[in-house]
């Protein structure tokens, strides 16, 4: 009986060690996500932490000149949001869950990229009460709700 105790946790201890150290497939995965935002922005560093929390790598751009990116990269006005970003030659607008992203990214839609307009409370990286918000597929003819979500929950 002792035995199998000490074996089980020889096992469990084996276990956790090598998921620790096995390089995760979540970061060979995807790719690179380059946010471009404004330098006195709180919320985009507290996005960007949810993304890296979730397997993400990212890059900051810092620019005071955001409404040009957006304009340059093709985002829509009316889905304008706080940052926008790149990542697998898509475009995602605000404070969209990585959850979204990973979905956009597996999937690979025809489409621009995704977007949560606004700054919806408890969003990641926005505090507050948490509120239902949508995530939005966009692209040059079409424009539709990809997933809803609360916080950092789909629903």
């Amino acid at each position: 009986m002792i035995r199998g105790l000490h074996l089980t946790r020889r096992f469990a201890c084996l276990s956790l060690t090598a998921a620790v150290l096995m390089p995760s497939k979540t970061w060979a995965t995807w790719p690179l996500i380059t946010v471009h935002k404004d330098p006195t922005c709180g919320c985009c560093g507290g996005w960007i932490a949810h993304l890296e929390l979730n397997g993400f790598q990212t890059k900051t751009v810092e620019t005071s000149a955001i409404n040009r990116v957006r304009a340059r990269l093709g985002v829509p006005f009316e889905l304008a949001a706080c940052h926008t970003a790149q990542a697998g030659g898509y475009l995602i607008e605000g404070h969209v869950p990585a959850k979204a992203i990973q979905r956009l990214l597996t999937e690979r839609p025809k489409a621009q990229g995704l977007a949560v307009p606004g700054m919806p409370s408890g969003s990641p990286g926005m505090t507050g009460e948490y509120e239902e918000y949508d995530v939005i597929l966009f692209g040059p003819t079409e424009r539709r709700v990809y997933a809803r979500f609360k916080g950092e929950t789909q629903i």
